[in-house]
C-alpha cells in the first residue's frame, strides 16, 4: 500500500459551533481524492485544516509522515484556494503569475534559470495556456484565470496538489483542460486532493470520493453515482461508516 501523504486523525474544528467532528482522513500517494458535500458541510474546512490553514480544536495532522507542527517542506505541496480571481487588479501577465510558482522551489526571487523556465512552460502546456503567456491575467475569462492559478501550483512541481472548488464557475473547455492536467500530474507520480460541488469531466480521473455532511465523513470509497447528487440538500444517503447514521444526512426538512 502506498505511503500516506496527508492524514487527519480525529480532527475537530469549531468556531461559534462545531464545524468538523472526529474526522479521520488518509490520502495516499498516487490517489486522486474528491471531497464532496453540500454548501456548509465542512468540506473546504477539512482540507484547509489538513494544510494548517485552519486550527484544529482536537486531533492532529501529518503531512508526508511528519506532524504538522514540525513540517517545513512546503514546496512539496501546491495549493489552489477557492476561486478569487488571478488578476486581483495587478497588471501581471499569465507568464509572470505562473513563474511566481517557482518561488517555493527557489526560495528567493530573481531571474529564472533554465530549469525554472522549463517547469513554467510545462505547467502552461498542461492547462493549455501556452499561447496566452504574454497576455494580462485580467484580460482572461474566469476559467482561464483559474487555469492560470492551477498552472502556478504545477510550476512548483509539488508532490501533493490541493484544490478547493477548482471547476466552480469554469467553462467546459477549461474543465476538460484541467482534467487532462490532473491525469498528467498523477501519471508522473503526483497526488491530488480536491473539493468539488460537481465532478463533471473530472469524474473519470477520481480514484476515491469522500462525502462530508454536517462536519462528519458520511462516505469514503467509490465515487457515488450520480456524483453531483451529494451536493443537493434534499439528497438522502446513509453510509455504514457514518458516525451516527442519521435518517437524512442531507437535512431534509
Amino acid at each position: 500500500m502506498n505511503s500516506p501523504v496527508l492524514e487527519i486523525k480525529h480532527g475537530a474544528v469549531a468556531y461559534d459551533r462545531p464545524v468538523l467532528r472526529d474526522v479521520n482522513l488518509t490520502v495516499r500517494s498516487g490517489e486522486v481524492v474528491a471531497v464532496l458535500g453540500a454548501n456548509g458541510s465542512g468540506k473546504s474546512t477539512m482540507i484547509r485544516a489538513g494544510l494548517g490553514l485552519v486550527p484544529l480544536a482536537e486531533g492532529q495532522v501529518e503531512l508526508f509522515g511528519v506532524p504538522l507542527r514540525r513540517f517545513r517542506d512546503w514546496r512539496r505541496i501546491g495549493y489552489v484556494p477557492q476561486r478569487l480571481g488571478a488578476g486581483g487588479g495587478v497588471p501581471a501577465t499569465v507568464g509572470e503569475v505562473v513563474s511566481s510558482g517557482r518561488l517555493a522551489r527557489r526560495g528567493f526571487p530573481g531571474l529564472l534559470r533554465a530549469g525554472d523556465r522549463q517547469a513554467v512552460a510545462k505547467a502552461l502546456a498542461a492547462v493549455d495556456l501556452t499561447d496566452r503567456v504574454h497576455d494580462p491575467v485580467a484580460a482572461l475569462s474566469g476559467g482561464q484565470q483559474q487555469r492560470t492559478l492551477i498552472a502556478r501550483a504545477l510550476a512548483g512541481e509539488p508532490d501533493l496538489l490541493v484544490l478547493d472548488e477548482p471547476t466552480a464557475g469554469v467553462d467546459a473547455k477549461s474543465q476538460e483542460a484541467f482534467a487532462q492536467a490532473l491525469r498528467d500530474f498523477v501519471r508522473h507520480g503526483g497526488t491530488v486532493l480536491l473539493v468539488a460541488h460537481e465532478l463533471g469531466p473530472l469524474q473519470p480521473v477520481i480514484t476515491r470520493a469522500v462525502v462530508v455532511h454536517d462536519g462528519v465523513i458520511a462516505h469514503d470509497g467509490a465515487v457515488p453515482h450520480p456524483a453531483g447528487h451529494h451536493a443537493e440538500p434534499g439528497h438522502d444517503h446513509v453510509h455504514p461508516h457514518a458516525p451516527q447514521d442519521p435518517p437524512s444526512i442531507w437535512g431534509r426538512q
